[in-house]
């Protein structure tokens, strides 16, 4: 557990809290415009970093390559936008964020279809089909890392979960930023917090409560839900949440049951944070700290 919020961080959180509780901001961002992908958009990254774009049947992702680095591992990003957003540009920045903690790790970025045109399971499929991709590309699962959050990090679950159900070896971790492991919404969390959440508080969103992605679907299945997995043999993980979400339990429960099953499991619970706070890149302590844990955690692996 982190200490108590800096004057900046107070005041990010009051800003992410008036958007997203004032309609005049929110009704503009239709479902349509969030399933418009941005991973063609141009982005200035540093000088040291090259993009390359790769052109898959269903779906494109974005290699992020640190120029003369000798890093042999690799960070599968899988962004959030609960299966209704497509790629936006700050996963961009994420991805240059993954590939400096991970002391010039290659990024592969994955713009997957999204619900409701692409319900379950386009997304795992793309998922996988990325997984695939990177280990015919001369890759070792032992230096492949997956990274998301929100529901990229509940799908970077749902994404070991299939691999195990068709005994292949799983990669080397998982990094997950606030991962929405439970689409059953069964958390205490999604009461206790409804009041507090800064992202998602006091405002039944369909994007929680009446999500399309699992459309006839068991939300019980660990492809869809990974916290009713069984998670033996899961490779280690960094769980990092923020106290104040409605998606805490989701964190909160799966840490719990995958230390049962004996998988080594960080789990960081940062005070007063919002939902994928770690967005906030270098803007304050928190997020910062968040990503210093993140380097370590690669560190270790």
């Amino acid at each position: 557990m982190q200490g108590e919020l800096s004057l900046k961080s107070k005041l990010i959180r009051s800003i992410v809290s008036e958007f997203n509780s004032n309609k005049k901001f929110t009704e503009r961002y239709s479902v349509e415009e969030e399933n418009k992908s941005e991973i063609d958009v141009d982005f200035k990254y540093p000088d040291h970093l090259e993009a390359e774009r790769i052109q898959l049947e269903n779906f494109t992702m974005e290699k992020l390559i640190w120029k003369e680095s000798e890093s042999k591992l690799l960070i599968l990003q899988l962004h959030g936008g609960g299966y209704v957003g497509a790629f936006k540009k700050n996963y961009k920045q994420m991805a240059g964020l993954y590939s400096e903690v991970g002391k010039g790790a290659t990024v592969m970025s994955v713009d997957y279809r999204v619900a409701p045109e692409n319900p379950f399971p386009a997304a795992l499929e793309d998922a996988l089909e990325a997984y695939d991709y990177i280990l015919e590309s001369g890759w070792h699962h032992d230096q492949i890392v997956l990274a998301g959050d929100s529901a990229g990090g509940g799908l970077a679950m749902a994404l070991c979960h299939t691999l195990k159900s068709q005994w292949r070896r799983p990669p080397a971790g998982i990094i997950a930023m606030s991962p929405w492991t439970d689409l059953t919404l069964s958390g205490s969390s999604y009461k206790d917090n409804y009041d507090i959440d800064p992202v998602f508080g006091n405002d039944r969103s369909e994007l929680i409560f009446n999500n399309p992605y699992p459309g006839e679907n068991d939300r019980r299945d660990p492809r869809i839900s990974p916290l009713f997995g069984d998670f033996t043999g899961f490779p280690p993980m960094l769980i990092q949440v923020g106290t104040d979400e409605m998606l805490y339990s989701d964190s909160e429960q799966v840490a719990l049951k995958a230390r049962a099953a004996g998988v080594k499991v960080r789990f960081s619970k940062y005070n007063g944070m919002f939902h994928v706070f770690q967005m906030a890149g270098t803007m304050m302590e928190e997020s910062k700290r968040a990503w210093s844990e993140v380097g370590r955690f690669l560190e270790e692996l």
